[in-house]
């Protein structure tokens, strides 16, 4: 596993490298630095009383049709509960049509058993790969719950597939596909979730989110974005042995020219990395003000591959409403006052 990882390092060393050859990041700060998110409120996955939708994936377009899958619980917005659904839309994600429950809950004891969230997905191979978060009960509750902030117990990201953007959706494995670190120490080894995927340079990369065992109880502020690679949309992952982006409980992520464009939600700037991992190292931290909620983006990429830098252009966010909340539509435009 360690020779992998350093395998994977160098030809990241290298495409940094050669990706930033004539890149000029200064085009790239003054673009992100004219964005702003306007919003509408949309039918059909909108405001309902005594219904959370949260969540947001990815928004794909499969023919004439857009998908978007997002996590479904009655009564409770925050929290480890709900399973997954999907709706449809025909006119760019203003009219949605909500189409049912598309992934529930694991087998028994399973790692997803109690519930499955925060799904994304991608196309390859002519099927369809949804990645998700799944939690099981916490050992020893009498209630057979999960403890939201136990140090007992992990979440851990599954992946069920389709030959249809519409399922059936079948689990790959009653096992998930990444799991947090074991070693204590590590950004990631108390809790991992929202996947967010891209095929590059011949990889399958899914970006993810940890919080170490140190700041379990500390709440999202402690949440960093990580990274694992594949070779294969099924796994197995081997992750990047560092953390990319600090303050990034909720990622937005998006192919914005040669790079990866970001939206850190803690820190709420907007970041730049041409090699898709240097966050960093090209830091940017434009603020962004009013920005979307755990927002998905409308990829065409997601599902032709062929596509590269298509930039930042309209997606899917939440609002917190109470004890409940729901989706709603942002429009990213170029102020050029």
């Amino acid at each position: 596993m360690k020779n992998t990882s350093i395998t994977i390092v160098t030809i990241l060393c290298l495409l940094s490298y050669l990706l930033t050859q004539g890149q000029n990041i200064e085009s790239i700060k003054e673009k992100f630095s004219k964005i702003e998110f306007e919003y509408d409120k949309i039918t059909g996955i909108g405001n309902e009383t005594g219904c959370t939708r949260r969540d947001p994936s990815d928004v794909i377009k499969v023919g004439d049709v857009y998908y978007v899958y997002y996590t479904k619980v009655y009564g409770v917005s925050p929290g480890y509960w709900g399973t997954i659904w999907y709706a449809t839309s025909t006119d760019e994600g203003y009219t949605w049509t909500e189409q049912g429950e598309i992934l529930g809950l694991g087998e028994k004891n399973a790692f997803d058993s109690q519930a499955t969230f925060t799904p994304n997905i991608i196309f390859a191979n002519n099927k369809y790969y949804m990645y998700y978060t799944g939690v099981k009960p916490t050992p020893g509750n009498e209630n057979g719950e999960f403890e939201n902030n136990s140090t007992t117990d992990i979440t851990a990201i599954g992946l069920a597939i389709s030959d249809l953007p519409n399922g059936p959706f079948v689990r790959s494995s009653i096992e998930p596909i990444l799991r947090v670190s074991v070693e204590p120490e590590k950004f990631d080894s108390y809790r991992i979730d929202d996947a967010v995927l891209l095929y590059r340079n011949g990889l399958y990369w899914l970006y993810y989110k940890g919080r170490s065992r140190g700041h379990g109880i500390g709440g999202p502020r402690h949440t960093e974005m990580g990274v694992a690679f594949s070779k294969n949309p099924e796994g197995p992952f081997t992750k990047l042995d560092r953390q990319l982006l600090p303050g990034s409980h909720e990622v937005m992520l998006w192919q914005e020219g040669v790079g990866i464009g970001a939206l850190a939600s803690i820190s709420n700037t907007l970041e730049y990395a041409p090699n898709g991992v240097d966050f960093t190292s090209n830091k940017l931290g434009i603020k962004v003000k009013n920005r979307p909620k755990a927002p998905g983006v409308y990829r065409q990429d997601l599902t032709d591959s062929t596509i590269k830098g298509e930039g930042l252009k309209w997606g899917i966010s939440m609002i917190h409403n109470g004890d409940e909340a729901y989706l709603i539509r942002y429009e990213v435009r170029q102020n050029e006052d």
